[in-house]
């Protein structure tokens, strides 16, 4: 038998297993962080991983390892006992600190020997958030044992009922030689590896017990960028990793503050807007950036990613859109998800169109949402083509709301015949190049949008029968994109002018 770490837990595997033997389930593709044992001269580092409840962080010491770190029943005895704009103190527990009675002067990152009452079987270990001055019960050094190196973000996010639930010597992984990620399943455990199999993040604002919504618009972008539990490396820099695939997607400026180590920003403003960044070194704040969350679990992973690589990530809280649900379905979600529901008509055979408040935060804030639905006859299921038209597809679903939802709206323009046209909001600046233009025969039922070389450019059309000459928003067959095929045709034929129509992408 052999002992690894697997996401920080001890576990013992036969000699000779792989990767694959240890994680049966996980996805195709996916890389995991792969770190070999220490040497002698990394294992001689002086920091300590303290993984709380509300994230990871990461001490360096002063010296040498205190005598209470050592302590077994240390870690039952290290909830937060009390926390300021200043300081967030844990324990009490008993030292063999001699308090000085005398105030000191303690930096942002600090953490401090103290005790209450200057009591030493009352000791706490106290993290300085700010530079301040206190007495704090400490010794005549002042008490500092070390600095916070890493994850200074969750001291801001300590609140009661948090506490630290272990403590732990960093191994030193920076040696990429030795440490990596891989997607090879069959690559041979050794004595005392590490893997790290996914990233799990907390969004800003939220932790079980308390939620604030300064940031719930530019979080909402995170949990519909990453929905897809997968993290797309497109860039590893050495401050950062960014998921590109978001790109171009407005976000509104919210929460700009320093980016640390494990922060996660979504950029708000320029090219690359919309982009998801994870950091791997603090950086100064910037106006562009909106703090969106915090990594609690994997930075390892981020650390040692490179450009291609795709990991499995976790984001809390999961999301709350109730688009495209079936009405019965959304009770289910409301109830299971501990908020109440108001409906405009309880009755059967709806769906859910439209959703307030709209993001996940301001939901789990009020513990309530007021949905509107449809009949489930005014519903058109479709389907999208994206393999001839990815790029206009994807402008479809900007512009209908598909998107971001499992359901979208389209206003009805204009009606003749057997072609109903629709004129969904396009933003200026939009681009609709030509793609996948029909040839010889426009088929029956296709959806079409009315390409850039053509006055109607934007236009949504549908044409219930074949046509040789045009195309489903009646434009010659340059100036049509094919983008799929309307599955509901009869409910076509009820259609008004200036209707709201509820769209329903199926096969997605």
């Amino acid at each position: 038998m052999i002992t690894i770490q697997l996401d920080g837990e001890r576990r013992e595997v036969g000699a000779g297993s792989t990767l694959g033997s240890i994680l049966p389930g996980h996805p195709e593709g996916c890389a995991v962080a792969v770190i070999r044992p220490a040497t002698q001269q990394q294992a001689e580092t002086k920091n300590l991983a303290l993984s709380t409840s509300a994230g990871e962080i990461t001490l360096e010491l002063t010296g040498s390892t205190p005598a209470f770190l050592l302590d077994p029943t240390l870690l039952s005895r290290l909830a937060l006992h009390w926390e300021d704009r200043y300081s967030a103190s844990f324990g009490h527990f008993p030292s063999d600190l001699r308090p000085e009675r005398k105030p000191h002067l303690y930096q942002a990152g600090d953490v401090i020997l103290g005790c209450g009452g200057y009591d030493r079987e009352r000791s706490y270990l106290i993290v300085a958030k700010t530079r301040h001055s206190a007495d704090h019960g400490a010794d005549e050094t002042g008490g500092v044992i070390g600095r916070i190196v890493s994850g200074r973000a969750v001291l801001d996010r300590w609140t009661t009922g948090d506490r630290i639930t272990k403590i732990e010597p960093v191994i030193s992984w920076a040696d990429t030689s030795r440490s990596f990620t891989t997607t090879d399943m069959s690559f041979v455990l050794e004595e005392g590896l590490c893997v790290v199999t996914s990233i799990r993040v907390m969004a800003q604002g939220y932790t079980p017990d308390r939620i604030t919504i300064d940031a719930a618009a530019s979080v909402e972008h995170l949990l519909i960028a990453l929905e897809s539990g997968r993290y797309v490396v497109g860039r590893a820099t050495s401050t950062h990793i960014l998921d590109e695939r978001a790109f171009g997607t407005d976000v509104p400026a919210q929460y700009s503050h320093p980016r640390r180590e494990g922060t996660v920003t979504v950029r708000t403003s320029g090219s690359s807007r919309g982009g998801c960044y994870i950091y791997r070194a603090d950086v100064p704040s910037i106006p562009s950036h909106s703090i969106v969350g915090q990594v609690v679990h994997g930075i390892e992973l981020v650390k040692l990613a490179q450009a291609g690589d795709v990991f499995v990530i976790d984001i809390q809280p999961q999301r709350i859109d109730l688009l495209g649900f079936p009405l019965e379905k959304a009770k289910e979600c409301a109830l299971a998800r501990g908020f109440a529901l108001t409906v405009d008509k309880d009755e059967a055979s709806r769906l859910v169109v439209s959703q307030e408040p709209g993001t996940t935060l301001d939901v789990l804030h009020e513990r309530a949402a007021t949905v509107t639905t449809a009949p489930m006859a005014k519903v058109i299921d479709i389907e999208l083509d994206d393999v001839h038209a990815p790029v206009s597809c994807d402008v479809f679903r900007r512009v209908t709301g598909l998107k971001e939802h499992d359901a979208g709206m389209m206003p009805a323009f204009f009606t003749f015949d057997d072609v109903i046209l629709f004129k969904p909001p396009i933003p200026s600046g939009t681009a609709i190049y030509p793609e996948n233009c029909p040839v010889g025969t426009a088929p029956a039922a296709a959806l079409a949008i009315t390409n850039d070389s053509r006055k109607g450019a934007g236009l949504v059309g549908v044409r219930l029968s074949a046509n040789k000459e045009f195309g489903p928003t009646s434009e010659p067959f340059e100036g049509t994109n094919i983008i799929g095929r309307v599955i509901d045709t009869e409910k076509l034929k009820t259609i008004q002018e200036r209707e709201r129509v509820y769209i329903r992408e199926v096969g997605r």
